[in-house]
Formats: structure tokens, C-alpha cells, sequence
């Protein structure tokens, strides 16, 4: 099946971080600022938003891969948006830019890479 995805589309999400957001709940660190893990799931969020409405209804991506730059620290309470750009499309393969960012800038970059999967077949696969 051809997938009619083009470079360039993107998506926006916008959450408010909370006490569970933090790297003390994540277990990735002992302060109550905002986690990497919880910034990197904004982040495949956004890029599974960017090209879920693109896709036929028995399909979904998956995360493969992340590069990801954590660069600032951001307090409970902020906003934080994401933006995903699909860059580039290789048969199933779809590689996204990332850019998290809260009131005070840009808090973190990187790229995404996601597959193309029929839902159905992937979970069946996953059981046998």
C-alpha cells in the first residue's frame, strides 16, 4: 500500500506539566522539574498526531527511534508545546523533527523516526 504522506506536514500539542510529569515520578532524576522521558512522549505524541489523520483507519505508527536533546529545565505548572514536522518518507519509515519548548524557549530538539504498522497484524505478531 502507498501512504499519500508529504514532507512538511506537521502537528501541535500544548500541555500544562504536572506533579506526575516530573523526573522525580519518571525515576529518571531526583528533582520535580519536568522529565526527559515525559518531554519524549510529547514529542512521539505530536509525530503520531502529525500523520494519524493521513493514514487508512486499520493503520497506526510505532516509535522507533529517538535523538533527542534535553536543553533547559522547565517547573511544574508551565505550558509546554511540541511541534512535529515530517521530514522525510521512506516507504514505511517517517522521519520527524521535534522541538519542545515552554514559556521561557525552547527546551528541547531532536529527530523521531516512526513506522507504519496495520494495527491488527503488528499485535497479532507480538503474541505468536
Amino acid at each position: 500500500m502507498i501512504f499519500e504522506l508529504k514532507p512538511g506536514i506537521s502537528a501541535l500539542i500544548e500541555t500544562v506539566v504536572m506533579e506526575n510529569d516530573s523526573a522525580v515520578k519518571h525515576a529518571s532524576g531526583t528533582l520535580d522539574v519536568y522529565a526527559t522521558p515525559a518531554m519524549i512522549a510529547l514529542m512521539e505524541n505530536a509525530a503520531k498526531s502529525c500523520v494519524g489523520l493521513h493514514l487508512p483507519s486499520q493503520y497506526t505508527t510505532v516509535g522507533i527511534e529517538v535523538n533527542i536533546k534535553h536543553i533547559k529545565a522547565t517547573a511544574i505548572g508551565s505550558k509546554v508545546k511540541c511541534e512535529a514536522i515530517l521530514q522525510e518518507v521512506k516507504d514505511k519509515k517517517l522521519f520527524f523533527k521535534v522541538i519542545a519548548w515552554d514559556e521561557k524557549g525552547k527546551i528541547g530538539e531532536g529527530i523521531h523516526v516512526r513506522y507504519i504498522v496495520e494495527s491488527e497484524d503488528f499485535m497479532k505478531k507480538l503474541y505468536n
